[in-house]
């Protein structure tokens, strides 16, 4: 075998090789199992599993033999290949391609039947003997940090804990991971210790971090979670098909990359996207960022925090207070202050249906005309999307539990992308309600479960982008400057959003309510700049806290993106009024908001370009 340049490939007399590059090297055992990696900045070893389990609905994935390993060199880098034998797949074996970053793992089988869980970095030992059963990855690293952003006080994690990403969450115990559906499909892990609010972009110690990140086409990511799963000085990870992948002859899991020596996470974050860029799975931006409308980047005002303050004060349920009269008395209240907001965002509940595009008359009668009374005072209009809702929906065009009922619309149906995209249509288009664009929420809806019935395939990542793609391409033909914004800060979701909003401030029923909140907000920037730095950033407003944290998240907005104000009056959560001081900080914001240089990339483009001391950026 010949290396490719930069890695040396050294053979030992027990059968064992060493692969040796200028960041890393590694010792692969002669039957293949397990391999130890080094950062050649130091540390200690982390032992990988290279086995794998590809588990199906009628059975786990056993491991009984594994080996020979066989090297060699394709497409001027070195490559492993190690044949093992299944208990329930035909054929079975491991990749590893050895780029300059780390080793690139995926894990192939050939045989039928519907795949339920990847279990990477891990085997299920069937070799007789000891050590039967599930063998993890073993490492020493002491804290981790995760891209999805979870309670608002606590910005890493211990490495001995779980971490989740994907596309599925709520409010409900341990299913908090709803902020960003998807983050960047990356972890960064690290010997050194830090404590849980320690800035990220800051947390540089004497040893470096390590990344595991999992990537593959957009279509090929077919699992509705990444779990990183921790054990007793181990860890592996868990991709969640749920069964809706049918295996069919080969099939090829997505790539996993465990990439040692970067600074700090956001470091990691950025070679995780240059990784994902090489290879093809990282998408563009519809349109250059320099011909971005200049009404995108407008303050904007929504209605949300504000609905909720009224309700507060009425006893009314908050989307009850989605009206007409109600928005008209909340803008008419910040002119009189001074405020004058470039974009509106009418929140839940504008329509009859969730599902639907036609408004509650009673609540909003005449929206049309409303929108057109904002168009001639040069305000753009926002209307909220509840994404995934069946409500409205013919059930025949959803996605169903097995006894029939309605989860959500299913993207996989023909007929219910011609239904999405033809409320959307309405929506938008001058000849329908003339809105200018749609604030998608709820993306962690997305259908999950092994017993539900889909049309189509796809499952997971790949079936919330294809449901985004059908809204993003219907809002552009109704209107070509319309503004879409998600909270899907991941790379291949660059293409079907025009803004990421960094969601709410905090979860209400979080433990600690008074958890500070600029620092993970600043930390949920640096997340979407560095993941997608070329998308707008919407800097969100709700759920402060007190109106103290309220006050030091309104100094920093302008360093993060896109000011956003959700109250008008008072805060929700405290029932605090805003005071004159609180309207001449804002003042102040747009003023400098809209005076600042503009170079068609704000957002996540002058969260770059923002002093680092400042801004806590990433590094």
């Amino acid at each position: 075998m010949t290396a490719a340049e930069g890695t040396r490939c050294v053979p030992h007399p027990d059968g064992s090789v060493e692969v040796r590059t200028p960041r890393w090297r590694m010792t692969v055992e002669a039957d293949g199992r397990t391999a130890r990696l080094y950062s050649t900045a130091g540390g200690h070893a982390v032992t990988l599993q290279l086995g794998g389990a590809l588990d199906r609905t009628d059975g786990v994935d056993e491991t009984l033999a594994t080996g020979p390993a066989e090297w060699r060199t394709e497409e001027g880098r070195v490559l492993l290949v190690v044949p093992r034998r299944s208990t329930v797949w035909r054929e079975a074996l491991t990749r590893v391609v050895c780029t300059d970053e780390g080793p690139e793992i995926s894990w192939e089988v050939r045989g039928h039947g519907a795949l339920r869980d990847v279990l990477a970095l891990a085997v299920r030992a069937a070799f007789g003997g000891r050590g039967g059963g599930l063998r993890p990855s073993g490492h020493a690293w002491s804290t981790l940090f995760s891209p999805n952003p979870g309670p608002p006080r606590r910005l890493l994690r211990g490495a001995g804990e779980s971490a989740v990403v994907g596309v599925v969450g709520d409010a409900r115990p341990g299913r908090g991971h709803w902020f960003f559906t998807p983050a960047p499909l990356c972890l960064a892990l690290t010997e050194d210790r830090f404590a849980d609010d320690r800035d990220p972009g800051e947390a540089r110690g004497t040893l470096p971090w390590w990344t595991v990140s999992a990537g593959a086409g957009v279509r090929d990511l077919n699992f509705t979670q990444l779990h990183y799963v921790p054990s007793d000085g181990g860890f592996h990870l868990r991709l969640e098909y749920e069964g809706h992948t049918e295996v069919d002859g080969w099939f090829r899991s997505p790539a996993v990359l465990v990439s040692p020596g970067h600074a700090d996470p956001y470091a990691g974050l950025r070679a995780h996207r240059r990784w994902l860029e090489g290879n093809g799975w990282a998408a563009r931006p519809v349109g250059d960022a320099a011909d971005r409308p200049v009404w995108w980047s407008e303050p904007m005002f929504c209605g949300w925090g504000a609905q909720m303050a009224r309700a507060r004060e009425t006893g009314l349920a908050g989307p009850d207070l989605s009206t007409r009269a109600e928005y008209d008395a909340h803008l008419s209240h910040l002119r009189a202050h001074g405020l004058l907001p470039g974009t509106v965002v009418v929140d839940d509940k504008w329509q009859r249906a969730y599902g639907s595009w036609e408004p509650d008359e009673e609540r909003w009668p005449d929206l049309r005309g409303w929108i057109a009374e904002q168009h001639a005072q040069g305000r753009r209009v926002l209307l909220w999307w509840r994404a995934w809702s069946a409500q409205g929906v013919p059930d025949e065009l959803c996605v169903r539990t097995a006894d029939g009922r309605p989860v959500g619309l299913d993207p996989g149906r023909p007929e219910a992308r011609d239904w999405l995209a033809g409320h959307v249509r309405r929506m938008l288009a001058p000849d329908g309600l003339d809105a200018d664009g749609l604030k998608v929420d709820f993306t962690a809806d997305t259908p999950t479960g092994d017993s539900l019935d889909a049309h189509g395939g796809g499952w997971g990542i790949a079936l919330l982008h294809r449901y985004l793609d059908t809204l993003y391409r219907a809002a552009k033909r109704a209107k070509s400057d319309a503004l879409v914004v998600t909270h899907t800060p991941h790379p291949a979701f660059a293409d079907v959003t025009d803004m990421v909003r960094l969601n709410d401030m905090l979860r209400l029923d979080d433990p600690d309510p008074y958890a500070l909140v600029v620092p993970q907000m600043r930390m949920r920037a640096a997340v979407s700049a560095t993941a997608c730095p070329d998308t707008l950033i919407d800097t969100d407003d709700w759920c402060a806290p007190d109106r103290e944290q309220w006050r030091a998240y309104t100094r920093v907005k302008d360093r993060l993106g896109v000011p956003a104000l959700y109250v008008s009056t008072h805060l929700d959560h405290t029932g605090e009024p805003l005071e004159e001081l609180d309207y001449a900080a804002l003042r102040e914001l747009w003023d400098r908001w809209r005076a600042r240089p503009r170079s068609g990339r704000e957002g996540g483009g002058a969260w770059q370009a923002a002093d680092r001391r400042g801004a806590n950026g990433p590094g």
